[in-house]
């Protein structure tokens, strides 16, 4: 089981920029489909992005599109959310999650991941 800790979060102003990190530790398999989430205050939660790690395959949900980033580094097993020109409407607590997976069922069955780490929280302000 991969257990990953979440970092980066902050306060910024709009039209500002952070980056956030998942760390991850206990990887058995060879590839992972990666994703982040984030959940604002009666909300709903919602996937950000992801990733699947055997080709580096993303897919951004498309509020964030062309604005976020999200990148593996296998060497220090990290995965990153790098974030430009944030809103407002970007404020909430992020989580990433990780699953063994195939390239397939990461494109069907990310969004559905589950996220068990204490997240960070980004506010942005206008």
């Amino acid at each position: 089981q991969v257990e990953l800790v979440e970092s980066g979060g902050g306060s910024v102003q709009a039209g500002g920029s952070l980056r956030l990190s998942c760390a991850a530790s206990g990887a058995t398999s060879s590839s992972y489909c990666m994703g982040w989430f984030r959940q604002a205050p009666g909300k709903e939660r919602e996937g950000v992005a992801r990733i699947y790690t055997g080709d580096g395959n993303t897919y951004y949900a498309d509020s964030v599109k062309g604005r976020f980033t999200i990148s593996q580094d296998n060497a220090k097993n990290t995965l990153y959310l790098q974030m430009d020109s944030l809103k407002p409407e970007d404020t909430a607590t992020y989580y990433c999650a990780a699953v063994p997976s195939t390239r397939i069922w990461c494109t069907v069955h990310w969004y559905g991941m589950d996220y068990r780490g204490k997240g960070t929280l980004v506010t942005i302000s206008s």
